[in-house]
Order: structure tokens, then C-alpha cells, then sequence
């Protein structure tokens, strides 16, 4: 990969290159397509042009709302307004002392109890959560990453109570761990037991829950730290192959797991790269899992992912102006085939979203769906010779990085070796010189802004919800069977010392009443946290 140093600033980025900087023509013509074969109707390998034959006339993506904030009550109230105003499915934001594996009353969650999502640490947490909501009606996603086997056996325990069979409940998990290491850093334990951890939900959902989805493979956090569209396709694809690759080493068929492997991408400024990252994505995992892996079940080539707007792309600024980023964002997902689809609202470079935002966010992809046309005709922009060529370049760059990542041995070792960390780095050191220079425009920021006050108003979240879920952890660990949970714990930690399936215990904990923090402090006994090395 070409390579920027630091020691100099940046040219100025021209009005003729994609946001990874690649150059543009002026115009595209047959020329541009030759040596390429047209692509294959929808429905067809590699996919290229979409997954189902009819696209959006048989179904449209699913609206997935992300929401998440203070207490469980709070947050099932958000839940149960969106499903009211249309949502689809429901999409889990945690905090980040629950991200991070640690109780509310830890020293460490200090400050920080339900500011940037909901606080869950015990099963009767998970209970509240989701009180009122058939979870064998609706799909559920979780976007939790470390602790992720933790809180989907919460999640089953519940279910379980309820009376909902395993076998129909339907949702997604994140549990993309080496996206932590390479972009969010929200990670515990060294990468290779939390390796072991993913194969195991895989291998769990396999034989008990056959429609959930074991694993979300994450771009979108990858994007977020300042990775191009080339870049978080490469990276997020190449992780989705070294977790079939330790799926593989595990014992598992690989058709058996793999068809529940789903994505996640971010949907970001530039219209036609986005579109071209779907397309691609599509082709290459297709190509991959059959020649790559000798999958023969066709639902295993199927790139299924979804999409949410850019976050980093908000701006504090002119807040209004967000309307109009994440409608332009979310009609490329659309235009490129999405399954599913979370819009931005406009306030998040502020606060969490107030409910009139959240709502306004929600109605963005309605308008889209039931008013713009666009879903009549699957992959509209395919024969373009600007999104063909687009398409192919990105495809071709990707399998580049491949190689990189393979020469190191694979993805685990490039993380550690701090490959894509550094490419990621340099990526987002170029876009900012860019902005601060002047060289790449964003509207009410460097260009055009002069605009005052942000005329929206804002989310608060208090201390009252940190003293909520700490009172309420008091009085579980008071009325549970202290000794049944302490047993539970321990045959946790047996568990992680040898090779058994760790969500049995992990059930048998939760049913216990231990708590997240419990949980993950009796992996941490046996594993020990991560330390990343200094890359740079």
C-alpha cells in the first residue's frame, strides 16, 4: 500500500477522487469495462448485484433503531416508542461499564452508568430490558463485543423463563473481537481466548439457536476511527475469514456456521464508494467461502450485513445539516442492497438522542422505502460504468491487503503486529489534515459556517441511574443464594482452564444470578486482560 508520512502535510485533496483519494475521471465509457464481465443478476454468484432475485420488492431491509440509555426501564420505553412509530427490530445499545465486563458499582464505571447506552449487569437487568416485548415476535441485536457470550446467555436465560424455545428466537450477536483490537479497543482478554469465546457461541447457536446470527462482523467501528471505504472493506471482510478459519480449526463444518455469519458496514459520505463497498463486499465473500473454505452451502457465500449511517461524519455544528447527511448515507446503503439499516439522528454529536429525533431518524428510511421510488428495481446504479469500475477497483484493493495480512500470518497476528492499526492511523492523520487545511469541505464546519447556537435540544442522563443499578445490584447479591452463585463462578473458571464449551457454565451462572462483572472477573482470573503493545 502506498504509504504518507507524517513529516508532511498533505496535498489538497481535488473534487476529482473518492474519499479514499483514488482518482475520478470525468466520464466513464465502455473503455473503463474492458477485461470485466457484466455481473450476474441478483440472486446469483457472486452476488454482486444483490442476494434475493427480486431485492426489495419481496422484502424490505428491516429498520433497526439503535437505542440505549440510563436504566433498562428507560430504554424499553425507547423500544416499545419505536416498534409503535414502525420500527422492525430492536438494537441494543450498551454503556460502557457493561461493554467493558464491569458492574455499576465497580470503580471503574465511576462517571459513566448508562451515559453512552443501557446499563445491563444481571439477568434481572436483561428482564427489564426487554419487559412487555415477545422475543419470539421480534429480532433482537446486541452490540456488545467482549462480554458478548455473557449477555446473549442473559438474553437465552430470559427467553427461557418465559417459555420462548431457543430454537425461535431470532437476532444478532456482534461478538467481533478483533474489531476491538484494530479500531474500538473495547476489549478484556488476549485475542486468543476471546477467539475461543466467539467459536463457542458458534458452535452453541449451530446446535441450539439456528436462526440467531452468532457474529456481526464489524466495519463500521473500523470506519469510525478513520479507516477509508477501502480499508474497512479489506479489514472487515479479512476478520470474517479469519473467524471462519478458527471455526474451521475448532472441529466445526463450516456450513453449519457459517450461513449465520452476518456484517455490518458504515454508510458514509461519498455516494457511489459506498455503493461500490456493498457491491463488492458481496463478491468477495462469495468468492472466499467456496473457493477458500469449500463451502458448498450457498447460504454461506451469502453476504447478509447491515448498515448505519456515520456517526463521525455528524457535526456539533449546524446540527440540522445531519438531516441531510444520513438521508444521503442511508439511500447509498439502500442503493447498495442493504438487509437492515439504522439512521443517525441529528443531535448525536451532541448527546444520545432525544425521542423527537430518534423518531425523525426512524422516518428517514420510511420516506425512502415508501416515497423515493428506489426500492422498485434491485441494484439500479449496476451497469454504470463509473460503479462497475468503482466496484472491481475496491475489490481489487481489498484482495491486496488480503495478501499483506496473509504474508503476516493471519488477521490475529497482523493485530498484533499492529498492521491495520498503523494503515488505519495514517488514514484518519491524512482526512483531518485535509479538513483543517481546507482541502476537503464539511458544510457548517470549515465551509460555509457561521451559523450559531445548535437550535435542538439535548439528552441528559444523571447520576440517578448510576444509583439505581447499584442499589439494585446490592439487593440481588443480598437475596440470591450466594453459595450456588460462587459454584456456578467456579465451574466457570474450570471451564475456562481446559476445552469445554464455555456457554453451558455461563448459563448455569446467570441462572445462578451472577452478575456481568462476576462473570468476566472469573474469565479475567484465568485469561488476564490485554495490554496492547505501543504501535507507534
Amino acid at each position: 500500500m502506498t504509504k504518507t508520512s507524517g513529516a508532511t502535510a498533505p496535498p489538497a485533496p481535488s473534487a476529482h477522487t473518492t474519499v479514499s483519494g483514488r482518482p475520478v475521471n470525468e466520464l466513464y465509457t465502455a473503455d473503463d469495462l474492458q477485461g470485466l464481465a457484466p455481473p450476474a443478476p441478483a440472486g446469483e454468484f457472486p452476488y454482486t448485484r444483490g442476494i434475493h432475485a427480486s431485492g426489495y420488492r419481496g422484502k424490505l431491509w428491516t429498520m433497526r433503531q439503535f437505542a440505549g440509555y440510563g436504566t433498562p426501564e428507560e430504554t424499553n420505553q425507547r423500544y416499545k416508542d419505536l416498534l409503535a412509530a414502525g420500527g422492525d427490530g430492536l438494537s441494543v445499545a450498551f454503556d460502557l461499564p457493561t461493554l467493558m465486563g464491569r458492574d455499576p458499582d465497580h470503580a471503574l464505571s465511576r462517571g459513566e452508568v448508562g451515559k453512552c447506552g443501557v446499563n445491563v449487569a444481571s439477568l434481572p437487568d436483561m428482564e427489564r430490558l426487554f419487559d412487555g416485548i415477545d422475543l419470539g415476535a421480534v429480532t433482537t441485536s446486541m452490540t456488545i463485543n467482549s462480554p458478548a457470550a455473557v449477555i446473549f446467555a442473559m438474553y437465552l436465560v430470559v427467553a427461557e423463563r418465559r417459555g420462548v424455545p431457543w430454537t425461535a428466537l431470532s437476532g444478532t450477536l456482534q461478538n467481533d473481537i478483533l474489531k476491538e483490537y484494530i479500531a474500538q479497543k473495547e476489549y478484556i482478554y488476549p485475542p486468543v481466548p476471546s477467539m475461543r469465546l466467539v467459536t463457542d457461541t458458534f458452535a452453541f447457536c449451530a446446535r441450539e439457536a439456528p436462526r440467531w446470527n452468532s457474529i456481526s462482523v464489524s466495519g463500521y467501528h473500523i470506519r469510525e476511527a478513520g479507516a477509508t471505504a477501502l480499508q474497512e472493506l479489506a479489514f472487515t471482510l479479512r476478520d470474517g475469514i479469519e473467524y471462519v478459519q478458527y471455526g474451521v480449526d475448532a472441529g466445526l463444518e463450516v456450513d453449519r456456521f457459517a450461513p449465520r455469519i452476518s456484517f455490518f458496514f458504515n454508510a458514509h459520505n461519498d455516494f457511489f464508494e459506498e455503493i461500490a463497498k456493498y457491491r463488492a463486499a458481496r463478491a468477495l465473500w462469495a468468492t472466499a467461502m467456496r473457493e477458500r473454505f469449500g463451502a458448498r452451502d450457498e447460504r454461506s457465500w451469502k453476504l447478509r450485513f447491515h448498515t448505519q449511517t456515520a456517526g463521525v461524519s455528524l457535526t456539533a455544528q449546524e446540527p440540522h445539516n445531519n438531516v441531510v447527511r444520513t438521508a444521503v448515507q442511508a439511500m447509498a446503503a439502500v442503493l447498495g442492497g442493504t438487509n437492515s439499516l439504522h439512521t443517525n439522528s441529528l443531535d448525536e454529536a451532541l448527546s444520545l438522542p432525544t425521542r423527537e429525533a430518534a423518531l425523525l431518524a426512524l422516518r428517514t428510511q420510511q420516506v425512502i422505502a415508501h416515497e423515493s421510488g428506489v426500492t422498485a428495481h434491485v441494484d439500479p446504479l449496476g451497469g454504470s460504468f463509473f460503479v462497475e469500475r468503482l466496484t472491481r477497483d475496491l475489490e481489487d484493493g481489498a484482495r491486496e491487503y488480503w495478501r499483506a495480512i496473509d504474508d503476516l500470518g493471519g488477521m490475529v497476528e497482523a493485530i498484533e503486529a499492529g498492521y491495520p492499526q498503523r494503515e488505519i492511523a495514517e488514514s484518519a492523520y491524512r482526512f483531518q489534515r485535509e479538513v483543517e487545511s481546507g482541502g476537503r469541505r464539511v458544510v457548517g464546519v470549515n465551509d460555509r459556517a457561521g451559523g450559531t447556537g445548535t437550535g435542538v435540544e439535548t439528552l441528559y442522563i444523571d447520576e440517578g441511574a448510576a444509583a439505581a443499578q447499584c442499589d439494585r445490584l446490592a439487593a440481588l447479591r443480598a437475596s440470591r443464594d450466594g453459595a450456588a452463585a460462587a459454584r456456578a463462578l467456579d465451574r466457570l473458571r474450570q471451564a475456562a482452564l481446559g476445552p469445554d464449551d464455555l456457554m453451558p457454565p455461563l448459563l448455569d451462572a446467570v441462572r445462578a444470578c451472577a452478575t456481568l462483572g462476576e462473570m468476566c472477573d472469573a474469565l479475567r482470573d484465568v485469561w488476564g486482560e490485554y495490554e496492547e503493545p505501543a504501535s507507534f
